[in-house]
């Protein structure tokens, strides 16, 4: 890479990280979102990003396991997520790039776009029917295993199961290093991990540090809401400049 797209990638991985370390979600679909904006090809991109995203993951699960739903996680999230991952594999690896972004555009646009519509008409959550938690994170296994970011709608379940903010952190951060790791493994099997993508990983490793000591502040001094609000109406933005853009 060159050194303008190091420092770019470096500073979308410090707003990145710092969202997720604050609210266990939104590292790789923010990475993917504006990190497609420097690094066009999603196949340079997401083997550089998700050993990073496991490092995140990592950290948080080991400092703050004993808030982790293990129930939730080994019965509901985890089985039905992974079961959805290896179409999603499929589909990054059959189909091109350009169209890939366009459709993740519009995906992170609508998602943004639905939760900034809930904020504003519901203080809390409705509850999930059962047919619809098995779509939604089936679907999300399938979004995850191609752009790494399923997040959405593994977040939409939990936050109308899990409402203890440290606790909802965990468990999806547990999430993420399970899917992360067998991600990781397919990008291995498939040749997509090399020197070239390590030796990018190690440059923009630091925006990684910045982000998480960042996210740690929000956690504790930021109102969550708030926070979610703006990272939803940036995300609607991106999202719709990535859906034109392609």
């Amino acid at each position: 890479m060159s050194p303008f797209a190091v420092v770019a990638v470096g500073c979308v991985l410090v707003i990145a990280f710092a969202v997720e370390t604050a609210l266990g979600f939104g590292a790789a679909l923010i990475t993917v979102a504006l990190g497609s904006f420097v690094v066009t090809d999603l196949g340079e991109l997401l083997p550089m990003i998700v050993p990073l995203n496991l490092v995140l993951s990592t950290y948080l699960v080991s400092r703050y396991h004993q808030h982790i739903d293990r129930r939730f996680l080994f019965t509901r999230l985890l089985p039905l997520m992974a079961l959805g991952m290896p179409l999603g594999i499929y589909v990054f690896s059959a189909f091109d790039s350009s169209l890939l972004k366009r459709i993740f555009g519009v995906f992170v646009g609508c998602v943004a776009a639905l939760e900034l519509y809930r904020m504003r008409t519901s203080e809390k959550p409705a509850p999930v029917s059962t047919a619809a938690e098995v779509t939604l994170l089936v679907l999300g296994g399938v979004v995850h295993g191609a752009f790494s970011t399923g997040g959405p709608m593994a977040v939409y379940v939990t936050g109308r199961v899990l409402h203890d903010k440290s606790v909802y952190r965990a468990t999806l951060s547990s999430l993420w290093l399970v899917l992360g790791t067998i991600l990781l493994g397919s990008y291995v099997w498939e040749g997509r991990v090399t020197t070239t993508s390590v030796g990018s990983t190690a440059m923009v490793s630091p925006g990684i540090v910045v982000g998480m000591v960042l996210g740690e502040y929000l956690f504790r001094k930021v109102p969550v809401q708030a926070f979610r609000q703006v990272v939803f109406i940036a995300l609607l933005l991106s999202g719709i400049a990535l859906a034109a853009r392609g």
